[in-house]
C-alpha cells in the first residue's frame, strides 16, 4: 500500500488525462499540444508513480506551421484530450489536432506501437469513445453542447478505422445553460454497472473555478441527469481540480486522475479516491431516480493521504525527467521520452554525438525570436521548483547567431552565447508581454530584449536556470503533524554562468513567468 504525500502525482504538465487499466498496469495520456514527438503515454502500477511508455507519434501531418516553416507555426494549438481506449486487444487513441481541424485516430497492439493513422470524418472537441458490450462504439465530445454520435468499424478501409454509422445515434444529450466561462466538455464516457456515464468540466458562474461534474443515464442517449461532484482546489489559488478520467483497481476500488492549473508550471494531474452513493435525484416536478452517484474524494474534498494498492511493489521507475539525451533504443528521434521539439524538428540541420551524450544544433532561417527558431529541444520543467544546466560549446556560432538555455513559453526568457563583431558575448534577454492576459494574444513577430551582457575570451561556457513556481502546496509536517503551507511566491526563473568551473555568477534580473493560452503549455526548459 502507498499512502503518503501522494499529490500532485507527477509535479510535471501533464495536462487533460485519460487513465485506463489494462491487466495489472495502468496507462495514462495526456495534451502535448504542437510538441513533437505527440500524444504522450505514460504507465504505472499504482497511479502514484509513472514512467513514459510511448509516443504515439513523431510527426502528424508535417504541415507547415507544424514545422515552423517562415514564420508559420501552431502554438496554442496541435493535438489535445485525447480518449484512450483498450477493445479486442487492441490501444485505441483519438484525438483532435485545433490547427488542422481533423480528428486523428492511432491503433496499436502495443502501447509501445507501432501505431496506425487514420481519420474519423468530422470534428469531436474533446472526446471520449465507449466501446460497448453490445458491440456498439459511441463518442461523445463537445463543448457546451455535448453530443454523442454513434460509430462503425469502416471495413472498406481495413482493420481499426471508424466513421460515424449510417442512420446511428447523433444528438445533443447534455447543455450548459449557465453561460459560464467555460460550458461543459472534457468528456469522458463510461459504461458501469449497467449505467452510462459522462464525467464533465466546466466553470460555474456562482464560483468562477473548474469545477467536475457527472451524468447519468439508462441509454447512451440519456436522458441524462447530472450534478456537480468536485469542487475542490487544494487550497491553491482558488484553482479547482477537474477533467479527466476514473478507473478501476483488479480489486474494485476506483479512483480518478483530474489536473489542476498550476500556475507557469503549467497543469498538473491530481489523484484521488472515488466511492459511490445511492441518491435520490429530481428528473421533473414529480419523478424521482435513485442513481449511485461517484464521490471524489472524501465527501468533495480531495485528501492529503490515502491509501492505494501497489500491483507491483518490487518495480523499479524510469524518471519523468533527466540530465541525459539519448536513447538508442527510443524511436522518439533517438532522444529519451523526456525530450521533445517545440515543433517537428529538421533532423538534417542535428548532429548527435552519443558518445559524449552531446548533439550539435545549426540553423536554417533567419529568426527575429526564440519562438521562430527550429529544433528547441525542450523538457518539462518540475513543480515547485527546480534547476537546469548545460554546458554549450559557441565556436560553431555564426556573426549575430544565438545558443543557449531558455525557459519556453510565451512570456519567454534565455541565457545564451552571441558573436558581435567576432567577439564572444552572454547575454540574458527575455519577451515581457504585457497585452492579452492569460488568453494571450499572438506575439510572433515581437523580438526579446537583451537584459545583460558579459564578454567571454572562449566561447564555452556552462548555463544555469533556476525556475521557482509559487509554493504554496509545498507543505511540511511539523512536530504535532499538522502541516505547514508556505506564503505565496510568484513563477519566476534566474540564470547564472560559469567559465572554466568558476563560481556561479548570476546574469540579469529574475524573470515573470506566465501560463497564456497563446501557447497553452507549461514553462520548459529549451535548448536552442
Amino acid at each position: 500500500m502507498l499512502n503518503n504525500h501522494i499529490n500532485p502525482i507527477t509535479r510535471l504538465d501533464y495536462p487533460d488525462p485519460d487513465v485506463i487499466r489494462v491487466g495489472d498496469t495502468y496507462y495514462m495520456v495526456s495534451t502535448t499540444m504542437y510538441f513533437m514527438p505527440g500524444c504522450e503515454i505514460l504507465r504505472s502500477h499504482n497511479l502514484v508513480n509513472w514512467e513514459h511508455a510511448a509516443y504515439v507519434y513523431n510527426k502528424l501531418d508535417s504541415t507547415s506551421g507544424q514545422c515552423l516553416s517562415g514564420k508559420e507555426n501552431i502554438y496554442g494549438q496541435g493535438m489535445w484530450a485525447a480518449s484512450l481506449r483498450y477493445h479486442n486487444k487492441t490501444f485505441y487513441v483519438c484525438f483532435v489536432a485545433n490547427d488542422t481541424h481533423k480528428t486523428y485516430l492511432y491503433t496499436s497492439k502495443e502501447i509501445t506501437g507501432p501505431w496506425k493513422k487514420s481519420i474519423i470524418p468530422g470534428f469531436y472537441h474533446d472526446n471520449s469513445m465507449l466501446f460497448d458490450d453490445d458491440g456498439k462504439i459511441y463518442i461523445v465530445y463537445g463543448n457546451r453542447e455535448i453530443h454523442i454520435t454513434e460509430l462503425c468499424f469502416n471495413d472498406s478501409a481495413g482493420d481499426c478505422e471508424l466513421k460515424p454509422k449510417d442512420n446511428g445515434i447523433n444528438k445533443i444529450i447534455i447543455r450548459d445553460s449557465d453561460n459560464s466561462p467555460l460550458g461543459y466538455e472534457g468528456s469522458h464516457f463510461y459504461k458501469i454497472g449497467g449505467k452510462y456515464y459522462i464525467f464533465l468540466i466546466n466553470i460555474p458562474k456562482s464560483t468562477g473555478k473548474r469545477t467536475e461534474s457527472c451524468f447519468v443515464a439508462d441509454k447512451p442517449e440519456g436522458p441524462y441527469i447530472g450534478k456537480a461532484v468536485m469542487s475542490d482546489d487544494r487550497g491553491f489559488r482558488g484553482s479547482g481540480v477537474a477533467q479527466g478520467g476514473i478507473v478501476d483497481t483488479p480489486s474494485g476500488k476506483w479512483y480518478s486522475i483530474l489536473f489542476q492549473d498550476s500556475g507557469a508550471v503549467g497543469r498538473i494531474p491530481i489523484l484521488m479516491p472515488v466511492s459511490w452513493n445511492k441518491e435520490l435525484i429530481k428528473k421533473d416536478d414529480k419523478t424521482f431516480s435513485q442513481v449511485n452517484f461517484p464521490v471524489f474524494g472524501t465527501a468533495g474534498i480531495i485528501p492529503d493521504n490515502f491509501d492505494i494498492e501497489d500491483l507491483h511493489p518490487d518495480y523499479k521507475y524510469n524518471p519523468l525527467v533527466s540530465g541525459s539525451f539519448f536513447d538508442t533504443a527510443s524511436e522518439s528521434f533517438g532522444f529519451k521520452g523526456c525530450w521533445q521539439f517545440n515543433h517537428e524538428p529538421d533532423l538534417d540541420l542535428i548532429k548527435k554525438d552519443t558518445a559524449h551524450d552531446s548533439f550539435s544544433i545549426t540553423t536554417d532561417k533567419l529568426c527575429i525570436n526564440l519562438v521562430q527558431a527550429r529544433n528547441v529541444l525542450t523538457q518539462r520543467t518540475l513543480f515547485p521548483g527546480c534547476k537546469c544546466s548545460v554546458n554549450i560549446d559557441g565556436s560553431g556560432l555564426d556573426e549575430g547567431d544565438y545558443a543557449g538555455l531558455c525557459l519556453l513559453e510565451s512570456n519567454y526568457a534565455f541565457i545564451g552565447l552571441t558573436k558581435r563583431n567576432g567577439e564572444y558575448y552572454l547575454v540574458m534577454c527575455n519577451r515581457e508581454i504585457a497585452t492579452g492576459g492569460i488568453w494571450g494574444e499572438r506575439h510572433d513577430n515581437e523580438s526579446a530584449v537583451e537584459i545583460k551582457s558579459v564578454r567571454l575570451d572562449a566561447p564555452n561556457a556552462t548555463l544555469y536556470s533556476s525556475v521557482t513556481y509559487d509554493s504554496y502546496l509545498l507543505k511540511d509536517i511539523a512536530d504535532d503533524n499538522s502541516y505547514i503551507a508556505y506564503p505565496e511566491k510568484d513563477d519566476t526563473v534566474s540564470f547564472y554562468y560559469s567559465v572554466m568551473d568558476s563560481i556561479p555568477e548570476k546574469l540579469g534580473t529574475d524573470h515573470d513567468l506566465k501560463f497564456t493560452l497563446d501557447h497553452f503549455t507549461g514553462a520548459r526548459f529549451g535548448l536552442f
